[in-house]
């Protein structure tokens, strides 16, 4: 048995519409021949398609679940005229895979580039735990992930790691906490409500170690998986937070936060992971000499 396309776009029609006067009238046809189309459709599948519902038609179970596929070929085939009308189609299209640790605007700084070139790219964007990435990439589903460590030594996965730069992190909070500050820095923070990135993100242990080696032990109050819900806490005044200098400014305007201080040598690092030793495509070219150029400190 093979599927008579016109029948099922007869079906779609009417199944859409609620009836076969209203589909006759789409399809410019007579509602005869759609009712006799209907009726060989179903016969050929050898299932009942529609139930009377008094004026309408209402569709069986069976009927349904092939409804459901109808829609879905036939809205592929209005993508597909419109990607032969869409000129962005002839773009290259540059897959990225955003490791969820990374912060979205240095990631979308790091990014631009791309978007820049004279060549146009289609940018095509993935955020994700970065093993589920390099797994991605592993079978070429990306050309490039930005995460904020290099690729971890223990898995099987060729991949190389490009350092695009670092950025000491600072210590921001609202502006009623500073009161609260006594004393020097950074002992100033020793039991200030403070609150920490989650256990993927690679500044973690970072911060930790830095606290620690300064005799801090502030209270920890939340720990988060993303890095701006972190950011809107800090704003709301639940407690101090850590966030990369090079947005310092962004930071302070956006979150109407101030910034109290800085982490010493404690860095936030930021890394292209690609399948090439020696980068050659041209969006991560542009990415790499931008970024170290401008957004951070290398």
């Amino acid at each position: 048995m093979s599927l008579n396309y016109k029948h099922l776009r007869y079906f779609w029609m009417v199944a859409r519409t609620g009836t076969i006067a209203r589909a006759a009238e789409q399809l410019h046809l007579t509602p005869q021949s759609i009712s006799g189309q209907l009726t060989e459709f179903a016969e050929t599948l050898g299932v009942e398609l529609f139930r009377r519902a008094g004026r309408t038609l209402e569709l069986t179970e069976a009927g349904t679940r092939v409804l459901s596929y109808a829609d879905t070929i036939f809205r592929t085939g209005d993508e597909l005229i419109e990607a032969l009308h869409d000129e962005s189609v002839h773009a290259t299209r540059f897959l990225v895979g955003c490791a969820d640790s990374v912060s979205k605007m240095v990631a979308s700084q790091v990014l631009t580039p791309a978007l820049a070139l004279d060549e146009p790219v289609r940018l095509v964007c993935r955020e994700g735990r970065l093993a589920t990435l390099l797994g991605e990439l592993a079978v070429h589903r990306l050309d490039l992930i930005i995460a904020d460590r290099p690729m971890p030594q223990h898995l099987s996965v060729r991949g190389f790691s490009h350092l695009l730069g670092e950025s000491v992190l600072k210590i921001f909070g609202a502006p009623a906490l500073r009161e609260r500050l006594k004393g020097p820095f950074p002992q100033c923070l020793d039991k200030m409500p403070m609150l920490l990135p989650g256990e993927d993100f690679a500044t973690r242990p970072r911060v930790l170690k830095w606290l620690e080696e300064h005799g801090v032990r502030p209270r920890i109050v939340g720990e988060f998986d993303d890095s701006a819900m972190m950011k809107t806490f800090g704003q709301a005044g639940a407690g101090l937070f850590f966030a990369p200098g090079v947005l310092a400014d962004y930071i302070c305007k956006q979150y109407q936060v101030e910034q109290f201080g800085e982490a010493g040598d404690v860095v936030d690092q930021v890394y292209a992971i690609t399948t090439e030793r020696r980068l050659s495509h041209p969006a991560t070219v542009a990415i790499s000499q931008e970024a170290r150029k401008h957004l951070f400190k290398a």
